[in-house]
């Protein structure tokens, strides 16, 4: 496919213009970009975020793209809104709901749930995931940012980019650290005997976490930690305490699950949310106190030796 630039589309996102001209999801467009079967003006594009201009030839190698489903909207779905307006809604999601459809999950995800309240967002994004801007993991709860528009999902998928985005997450790991504050920074990527794990690897993609030890108890030898992420890698925060030896607890897949504190999930909870309004500007702050699981988990631990719990 080839393709030359008209001026509508002038400083439109390329990823976004291969979505609207071969009608796939931006996932497939991304794909294409990602594995150098795009160019533009004879040169190959790199990233997803570059800008088009008027009378660019664009041209996409002939790839195939399976069309993307239509997603079913499910008002079965419960969905605990923290703040929605017309551009943005914000979600505190429950440990084990899932945020998307995808293998082995194709229905009663918080997308198909946002899809029965505000149909409106079947066109915003990725169609395959409309409006999901970012996730959680299946076992984590929290605050994350749903878009509502296409211009805020153009703007915000640029602030997770720029990493403008502020993300705080609780958790507990086991151990003490060494010093109460710390910045682990090491590059994840797949593991190859299992790609679905994640692990430090010098190719990997650069990933960045910042921690604060909030308290400690003896008996169990565990820490609660406060992580900022300065990147936001698949499973940033769990692949990067198991490689400082301070694992979370209850996480069976990177080194967390021990006998002696029985819990069900990883213990990580996304406490705070804090963005750019993609209309305003004004910055927007969310928190979500800690799920009762994890407060009854802290609580039957009794007072720790060092520090506080937050409300």
């Amino acid at each position: 496919m080839i393709e030359v630039i008209p001026e509508p589309l002038d400083g439109e996102r390329v990823d976004r213009v291969i979505s609207m001209i071969l009608g796939i999801s931006r996932s497939a467009a991304a794909d294409a970009i990602t594995n150098g079967h795009v160019t533009l003006n004879g040169r190959t594009v790199t990233k997803t975020s570059s800008k088009v201009a008027t009378d660019q030839e664009l041209a996409v190698d002939d790839v195939v793209f399976e069309p993307p489903a239509d997603l079913a909207a499910d008002p079965s779905v419960e969905l605990d809104l923290v703040h929605v307006d017309e551009h943005v809604i914000v979600v505190a999601k429950k440990a084990g709901q899932i945020v998307h459809p995808g293998a082995g999950h194709t229905t009663g995800t918080i997308a198909q749930g946002v899809l029965a309240q505000f149909p409106e967002v079947r066109d915003v994004g990725d169609p395959d995931r409309p409006g999901i801007v970012h996730r959680l993991d299946k076992g984590t709860s929290g605050v994350f940012m749903i878009a509502r528009t296409q211009l805020a999902y153009d703007e915000l998928t640029d602030q997770l980019r720029d990493r403008t985005v502020s993300r705080r997450y609780l958790t507990l790991g086991w151990g003490h650290p060494k010093t109460p504050r710390g910045v682990v920074e090491a590059p994840i990527g797949r593991a190859v005997r299992d790609p679905t794990r994640m692990i430090v690897r010098e190719d990997g993609k650069s990933a960045r976490t910042s921690y604060t030890v909030l308290a400690t108890w003896s008996e169990p030898k565990v820490s609660l930690f406060s992580c900022a992420l300065d990147t936001g890698r698949t499973h940033q925060i769990r692949v990067h305490l198991e490689a400082i030896n301070h694992p979370v607890v209850g996480d069976d897949r990177y080194g967390g699950g021990r006998d002696r504190l029985d819990f069900e999930r990883p213990a990580l909870h996304a406490s705070e949310l804090g963005f750019s309004h993609p209309e305003t500007g004004e910055w927007l702050e969310f928190r979500d106190p800690l799920p009762d699981d994890m407060a009854g988990m802290i609580s039957s631990m009794g007072t720790p030796d060092s520090g506080d719990v937050p409300e």
